[in-house]
């Protein structure tokens, strides 16, 4: 484990951003191999399955499509943008390091602009790589948007707080890597959970349930 970790950060020492890069397609990819197993198994569960011929595969076209959001966006983006962060709070806002105001203009930053903006690059990449319209990609976001937006806000704040408090800037992206292992197995679960019902009370209005009243499926 001590060797794993000096050679990590030999690699982040010469190439930075090709080493979080990798980590980050790497962690989604597991990610969503392990979301495909829990979907699996809990509709085993739900429809009673026990068939041998429904022993779980990997959709592997799905999990590459998901390990290419980790490639492309939360490796280099998120490296850039802890970085950049950082550089924001300390030399523009003025703030002490480690200070409760630095920690949490950091969170409030991160949880207002990167957070959204992961979750609408996510959903918008899932669904054009599966060869979704313009129209339907957009079906998806109304759907899946909020209710990710609301869960993941619930947590992500909290794990920000430590981060930012007391992990080195250069270890923030391998510190969120780790919780986003959780992140995409949570992402892809949701993703496929296409319509089901407490998603669709994430964007039922007041008005709508009322008008919905006495006339549901």
């Amino acid at each position: 484990m001590l060797n794993a970790w000096k050679w990590y950060q030999r690699c982040m020492s010469l190439h930075p951003v090709k080493t979080q890069v990798i980590s980050s397609g790497i962690l989604w990819g597991v990610g969503d191999i392990t979301a495909q197993s829990i979907t699996h198994s809990s509709a085993r569960k739900r429809l009673q399955i026990s068939d041998a011929g429904q022993d779980f595969k990997i959709d592997w076209k799905r999990t590459a499509i998901t390990s290419m959001f980790g490639f492309g966006f939360v490796g280099p983006v998120g490296h850039f943008w802890y970085e950049g962060l950082d550089r924001f709070i300390r030399l523009r806002l003025l703030l002490q390091p480690a200070s409760v105001r630095f920690v949490a203009s950091k969170v409030a930053m991160d949880s207002l602009i990167f957070g959204p903006f992961e979750l609408f690059v996510f959903f918008s990449h899932m669904g054009f790589s599966t060869g979704k319209n313009a129209a339907q990609v957009k079906e998806d976001l109304k759907r899946d948007f909020l209710p990710a937006l609301i869960v993941e806000s619930g947590a992500w704040p909290f794990v920000q707080v430590v981060n930012f408090r007391y992990v080195p800037v250069r270890y923030q992206l391998l510190y969120v890597n780790l919780f986003c292992l959780l992140d995409s197995i949570f992402l892809s679960w949701m993703e496929q959970q296409k319509d089901a019902s407490w998603k669709q009370w994430f964007s039922s209005s007041p008005s709508s349930k009322e008008q919905g009243h006495g006339g549901g499926r």
